[in-house]
């Protein structure tokens, strides 16, 4: 890995790996997927890389201030550490995650301050890297990985209904990655 992605990931190993060892698998488990499409992204395989180390860096205790992984993560990473722009819309958003902030309250400040990316490709790819992957860093189906978010957090509870919610999105996320790699010369 080159020394921009050695950062980033030294930042997300020092805030998670001690504290939430469990979520820092997660994430180094959604950084090997994202190896996996750099053929697919050319140039913009380093911001999917970037991104997909620092996605869950939200949950951090110390970076917690709303409770929205999502958000909390986005503006650490712009406000501390001037993170590219491309990079903290990326973890903003990852995995439908405006249909989380509308959820909790919080859409209208995560879509004014984090607009969602214009690349349906990169949006996608980090979709496909999260949802296929399990919370301990192994690979799963998106299928597999709905049902158990669901199973941890409750079908009523705010994560749970939301996960419902964006299923059909982030099913169809996962469907056009599968068929893009499916596409690639072996």
């Amino acid at each position: 890995m080159g020394g921009f992605r050695v950062t980033w990931r030294e930042l997300a190993e020092a805030e998670l790996a001690e504290q939430l060892p469990r979520r820092w698998a997660h994430s180094r488990g959604v950084v090997e997927r994202a190896s996996q499409l750099t053929g697919l992204l050319g140039d913009e395989a380093d911001l999917l890389l970037s991104a997909a180390v620092l996605h869950d860096i939200g949950y951090a205790p110390r970076l917690a201030t709303t409770g929205f992984h999502p958000l909390d993560g986005a503006r650490f990473l712009r406000d501390v550490h001037a993170a590219d722009d491309r990079v903290v819309r990326l973890v903003a958003n990852h995995s439908f995650a405006l249909l989380e902030a509308e959820e909790r309250g919080l859409r209208e400040a995560l879509k004014a301050e984090f607009p969602l990316l214009e690349d349906e490709r990169l949006v996608d790819a980090l979709v496909w890297c999260d949802m296929t992957t399990t919370p301990d860093g192994g690979l799963t189906t998106a299928e597999e990985r709905v049902a158990e978010i669901v199973g941890r957090y409750g079908a009523d509870s705010v994560v749970g209904r939301f996960i419902r919610r964006a299923s059909p999105e982030i099913f169809a996320a996962v469907a056009r990655v599968e068929a893009a790699l499916a596409g690639q010369p072996r």
